[in-house]
C-alpha cells in the first residue's frame, strides 16, 4: 500500500490518467444522449488532460507541488469543451492546496480533491446535480473519510473511486434527460475512468500503449514557444525565472522591459517572476531582473541566426525546429471582437459586421483555451470581446479571463444566430458596459433552429430517432426527426410564420448543394411571406441548414 505520492509518482498518474481516458474516449462519447454528432465529452476530456502528459514528459519534478502545478497550467491552457473546463478545475484546486508540498498523505490528497471540487463549483454558474460535480463531490467526501481510517494516499483514492462509481449510477435519476435515455453521466464516468488510470499508477501497473487510432495527445502550444522572424527589429529572444527575494512590484520590471523591447510576457506569484522579452539588450533585463532576486533560469537566442537557418533549410539550434512566438498585439484601438465559428460563408458574414478575428471550431471541434487566448493576444485593442457562439465553448472562453495584460469580456452567445445579432448591435463609441448589455439583448431576442443527422439510434424525448435520420433542433431542443429533410424544413417554417418572425435567415452547410438551397429559400418564402428573408451559404459542416428567427 503506497502512503505517500511524490512528484513523478503524481507525474506518472496523469500519464496514466491520460492513457486511460484516451483509450475509453469512444465510450464515453457514446453516453451523450443527445444523437446529433458532437457527442464529444470523451474527446474533450482526453484532450484536455493530455496537455498536462505532454508537459509533464518533459520534466522531472521533485515535489509533487511542482508537479501538481506543472499539471494544472498545462490543463488550463489546453482545456476543450465544459467537461474538459471542469477537469481543468477539478486539477486547479488540486495544485492549489498542494503548493509547497514535497508529497502528500491520504489527508494531504483528500484535502487536495476537496480543494477541487470547490474550485470547479465556484465557476460553474448554475450547478446541476446528476453530473461529474456530483460525483467528484461526493467522491472526495468519501477520501476524507476515508483518510481518517487509514492516512495511505493509496487507500484514500482506492476508497474515493470506490464512492464515485456508486454514485455514478444515481446521475441517471438524477438528470431527467440522463434519465430517459437510461445512461450515466459521460463527464462524471470520464473522471472516475482518469482516476482509476491514476489509481493504476499508484499500485505500479506498467502504462498502457495508446494506438494511433487513440489520436495521440496534441502538444500544448506554450505562450513562450513559436515568434515570428519575419521582420525583426529586437535580436534577442530572451527568457528567465527569478526567484524573488523581496516585495519588490513585478510591475516596475514589466515598464522597465516595455521601454527595452517588446512581445513581453511577464507572470508573477509569491515565489517566481518568469519572464519572455525580444530584446537587443538582455544583459541589462537581466541585470534589472537582479534587483527583484536570484536568476534560476536564463535561455537567450539569436532569432536572426534561427531565421537565417531556416531560409538555408538547415536545423534550428538546440531545439532542431523553427520558433514563433505570437506576441501580445499592442493596442491600436479601445475595443476588439472575436467569433468562434465553422464554415467560411458564416465566418465572412463576422467580418463584414466587424469581427477582428475567427477562431476556427464549433460543434465536433471545440478550440482549447490556449486557442482562444492566442486570438486574444493577436488583438490590436485594449478590450477584446469574445462570442464563443456554442454552448459548450463559453466556459472554455472564460478561462482565458486574467491569463493575459488584455481586458477580456465573454459574450454568452450559445449559437451563430444569437452571435451575429450580438455583433449587429454593437456601437463602439459607447461603454464597454453598454456594449455588452446591447450585445446580450440583441442575442437574446433571436431564436435559433438547426437541421442535422443523427449519429446513432436512440430513443429521445418521445422520438424514435434511427442513425442516419435528419433532425430538427429549436433553441437547442428535439423539434422534430424525420428522413425527408423538407419536412422539416416546412416544419420550421411554419414555426417561424407562429412566432411572427420579421427577418428569416438561413445558412446552408458546405453538404447542401445550390439547387436544394434554392428550393428550401422558396419554400420558406412561400411559407413566411411577411418575413425578410435571406438564404446565404455558411459552408459550415455538421448542420445542413442554420436558421435565424428574430
Amino acid at each position: 500500500m503506497k502512503h505517500t505520492i511524490d512528484g513523478i509518482l503524481f507525474k506518472q498518474m496523469v500519464l496514466h490518467g491520460a492513457a486511460a481516458i484516451t483509450l475509453k474516449k469512444q465510450q464515453i462519447n457514446d453516453l451523450n444522449v443527445f444523437p446529433v454528432p458532437d457527442g464529444d465529452t470523451g474527446t474533450n476530456m482526453s484532450m484536455t488532460i493530455n496537455t498536462a502528459a505532454g508537459e509533464l514528459r518533459k520534466v522531472s519534478p521533485e515535489t509533487i507541488g511542482q508537479s501538481s502545478k506543472i499539471c494544472a497550467s498545462a490543463l488550463l491552457r489546453g482545456a476543450r469543451g465544459n467537461s474538459g473546463v471542469i477537469l481543468s478545475l477539478l486539477f486547479r484546486g488540486f495544485s492549489k492546496a498542494l503548493k509547497g508540498q514535497e508529497e502528500a498523505d491520504g489527508q494531504a490528497f483528500a484535502a487536495a480533491m476537496q480543494e477541487g471540487v470547490a474550485a470547479a463549483y465556484s465557476a460553474v454558474m448554475k450547478p446541476a446535480e446528476g453530473t461529474v460535480l456530483t460525483v467528484s463531490r461526493l467522491a472526495a467526501k468519501r477520501a476524507v473519510e476515508a483518510a481518517q481510517e487509514d492516512n495511505s494516499a493509496q487507500f484514500v483514492l482506492e476508497e474515493a473511486i470506490k464512492a464515485g462509481y456508486e454514485v455514478l449510477p444515481q446521475t441517471t435519476d438524477m438528470n431527467p434527460v440522463l434519465k430517459k435515455a437510461n445512461v450515466v453521466d459521460a463527464g462524471a464516468k470520464g473522471y472516475l475512468i482518469i482516476l482509476e488510470g491514476m489509481l493504476a499508477a499508484v499500485r505500479g501497473e506498467e502504462l498502457p500503449e495508446v494506438d494511433e487510432q487513440g489520436e495521440a495527445p496534441e502538444e500544448p502550444a506554450s505562450a513562450f514557444e513559436k515568434f515570428d522572424t519575419a521582420d525583426i527589429k529586437f535580436a534577442y529572444c530572451t527568457e528567465f525565472i527569478v526567484e524573488r527575494k523581496n516585495s519588490k512590484d513585478p510591475d516596475k520590471l514589466r515598464a522597465f522591459l516595455n521601454d527595452l523591447g517588446d512581445s513581453i510576457v511577464l507572470v508573477a506569484d509569491d515565489e517566481i517572476i518568469k519572464v519572455h522579452v525580444h530584446t537587443n539588450h538582455p544583459g541589462l533585463a537581466l541585470e534589472n531582473a537582479l534587483t527583484y532576486g536570484t536568476l534560476m533560469t536564463t535561455k537567450i537566442e539569436n532569432m536572426k541566426n534561427q531565421h537565417t537557418a531556416i531560409l538555408e533549410g538547415s536545423a534550428q539550434a538546440d531545439t532542431g525546429a523553427s520558433q514563433e512566438e505570437d506576441a501580445v498585439a499592442a493596442p491600436e484601438k479601445q475595443y476588439g471582437f472575436l467569433a468562434v465559428c465553422a464554415g467560411d460563408g458564416i465566418a465572412a458574414v463576422f467580418k463584414d459586421l466587424g469581427v477582428d478575428g475567427i477562431i476556427s471550431g464549433g460543434q465536433t471541434m471545440n478550440p482549447s483555451t490556449e486557442s482562444i487566448l492566442k486570438e486574444i493576444n493577436r488583438t490590436p485593442s485594449q478590450v477584446v470581446f469574445v462570442l464563443p457562439n456554442n454552448k459548450n465553448i463559453i466556459l472554455a472562453a472564460q478561462q482565458c479571463v486574467g491569463l493575459t495584460e488584455k481586458e477580456v469580456v465573454v459574450v454568452p452567445t450559445a449559437t451563430i444566430p444569437q452571435g451575429i445579432s450580438a455583433m449587429m448591435s454593437v456601437d463602439t463609441e459607447a461603454a464597454k458596459e453598454d456594449i455588452l448589455a446591447a450585445m446580450t439583448d440583441a442575442m437574446e431576442r433571436v431564436a435559433t433552429a438547426q437541421i442535422t443527422y443523427a449519429a446513432r439510434n436512440s430513443d429521445f424525448d418521445g422520438f424514435t430517432i434511427n442513425e442516419g435520420d435528419y433532425l430538427a433542433l429549436l433553441e437547442g431542443k428535439l423539434f422534430g426527426t424525420d428522413r425527408d429533410i423538407t419536412v422539416l424544413l416546412r416544419k420550421l417554417a411554419e414555426e417561424a410564420r407562429e412566432k411572427n418572425t420579421e427577418f428569416l435567415t438561413v445558412f446552408y452547410g458546405q453538404d447542401v448543394s445550390e439547387e436544394d438551397a434554392a428550393a428550401a429559400e422558396a419554400m420558406f418564402a412561400q411559407v413566411c411571406p411577411e418575413a425578410e428573408l435571406s438564404m446565404l451559404p455558411g459552408g459550415q459542416p455538421v448542420y445542413y441548414y442554420i436558421v435565424s428567427m428574430e
